[in-house]
């Protein structure tokens, strides 16, 4: 985790108030402009803020409750920024938990989490796509529809959502429990040595035969006709159309 150095207590209004390890935990947050930030764009991607801050409570336990919840003024953004200025008014100055709860319950439910679940089950997994990003990019969908998805679960999905063979092969390989850079690094290793799921059925090659217009095909259906009927009243045996061959 970045630490900043360079900011003091003194930026803060109650500073000469803190303890030393207040004073601690302050020096070992990593800068606001770092954080992740959310706003009512795309595919709602809420839950990768939530985990970032869930994870400076587990690095930082000394973190006062107000220093986080303080920025999320400036981490929810657009749409997300007015949720978030009607929703102080209604609960005032409160907890991460209840904020963390407030924000799951708003954007994994309703209409929020078709703008997940549509490009998930559209992303199917192809050879011309980075295994690691696309593992990422799916797992990324999946927490935000289904917060509380389990281990087993969470990589049963993905892997739906790679072609027949290719899928078979990878799930022979991998423990349902394994962890997804597991999963993508697998993914990568065998589309890498082996020659399953070379040729995806989920890609297209882009080809498309042209058809010819109807005056093109009047045209060509006409020179065959003149063809055969020269071929006709031709000699057989020399092709010349001054004379017949004797049978």
């Amino acid at each position: 985790m970045l630490v900043n150095k360079e900011r003091s207590s003194s930026q803060y209004q109650d500073g000469d108030n803190m303890s030393h390890s207040e004073k601690e935990a302050l020096k070992q947050l990593p800068e606001a402009s770092s954080w992740p930030k959310f706003c009512v764009t795309g595919e709602y991607y809420h839950m990768e803020l939530i985990d970032y801050i869930d994870g400076l409570f587990i690095d930082v336990p000394s973190i006062p409750d107000y220093w986080i919840t303080a920025r999320l003024n400036t981490k929810l953004q657009g749409h997300a920024s007015i949720w978030y200025t009607e929703m102080k008014e209604i609960h005032g100055r409160t907890n991460w938990p209840l904020w963390k709860s407030q924000i799951i319950q708003t954007y994994s439910n309703g209409t929020p989490i078709w703008k997940r679940i549509v490009p998930f089950e559209n992303d199917k997994y192809s050879v011309d796509k980075d295994p690691y990003e696309w593992c990422l990019r799916q797992s990324k969908r999946l927490d935000a529809i289904d917060p509380q998805i389990n281990i087993p679960m969470g990589n049963h999905k993905p892997l739906t959502q790679i072609p027949g063979e290719l899928e078979h092969a990878v799930k022979c390989r991998c423990n349902i429990n394994c962890t997804l850079d597991y999963i993508s690094n697998t993914l990568q290793d065998v589309r890498k040595r082996t020659n399953i799921g070379k040729y995806s059925p989920y890609k297209s090659s882009g080809f498309k035969e042209e058809q010819p217009s109807r005056e093109e095909f009047k045209d060509k259906n006409r020179e065959r006709m003149e063809e055969m009927i020269e071929k006709k009243n031709s000699c057989r045996n020399c092709g010349s159309t001054d004379h017949y061959a004797n049978k």
